[in-house]
């Protein structure tokens, strides 16, 4: 169980996000503007924050990038806003999910146990190897087995998976996950990438086509998945 703190101005809408995470959460706390929001995150310390990006007081993504210089608490960002664009956007400012309105009550539930799910989760070069299925990845001892046998990836794909291993459970955009890898070089973040993921998916799934493990979020950026 946990401490959710809501920040949004719409009473409804965290009367909504309260009722939704009642049965999940031991307690849901409310801030309906960003300054009472921070203040409240600061002194709660809460397991969560379900942030509005559309603050009367302060833009919510500014809010996300100033939480984010103390905290590592996972946050849920809503936004009406649609655009791929912008989803990228708030998670290269350190949103680990966002849910678009008008949201159903399942989906937000479920990820919200998601992101509390993977913040209880010891990183995995801290707990041993990371096991998937017929997958076990050993980001300590540099080895990946797929059904036993050793799987031999080039250091970019290596990278590019360790990337996506101690960030489990969370979409990387892009941008994150070509900075992780190649640095502060330029480049076509999506080309490179997208020919990296290609060669992963045919070491590491069963079937690349319909991957089970490396998600893509479809102008966003990938997700390794640990759920399925």
């Amino acid at each position: 169980m946990a401490r959710v703190l809501v920040i949004d101005d719409e009473p409804r809408i965290r009367a909504v996000v309260g009722a939704a995470l009642r049965d999940d959460v031991d307690a849901v706390h409310e801030a309906p503007t960003a300054a009472e929001g921070l203040a409240l995150a600061a002194v709660l310390r809460p397991d969560l924050i379900v942030l509005d990006i559309g603050l009367p007081d302060r833009d919510g993504l500014s809010v996300c990038r100033e939480l984010r210089q103390w905290t590592t608490v996972p946050i849920v960002v809503l936004s009406a806003r649609h655009a791929e664009e912008e989803k990228a956007t708030l998670l290269d400012a350190g949103a680990d999910d966002y849910v678009t309105k008008p949201f159903g009550e399942r989906e937000l539930r479920a990820r919200v146990r998601a992101q509390l799910r993977r913040a209880r989760m010891h990183p995995p070069t801290e707990e041993g190897p990371l096991v998937l299925g017929d997958l076990m990845i050993d980001v300590t001892r540099r080895s990946v087995l797929r059904d036993g046998a050793a799987v031999h990836l080039t250091p970019t794909e290596w990278g590019l998976l360790v990337a996506l291993v101690t960030n489990a459970g969370k979409t990387l955009t892009h941008r994150q996950l070509f900075r992780a890898v190649w640095g502060d070089v330029h480049g076509d973040a999506h080309q490179y990438l997208r020919v990296y993921i290609a060669h992963l998916r045919r070491k590491i799934e069963q079937d690349p086509v319909t991957p089970r493990y490396l998600i893509t979020e479809p102008g966003v950026g990938y997700r390794l998945e640990t759920s399925g």
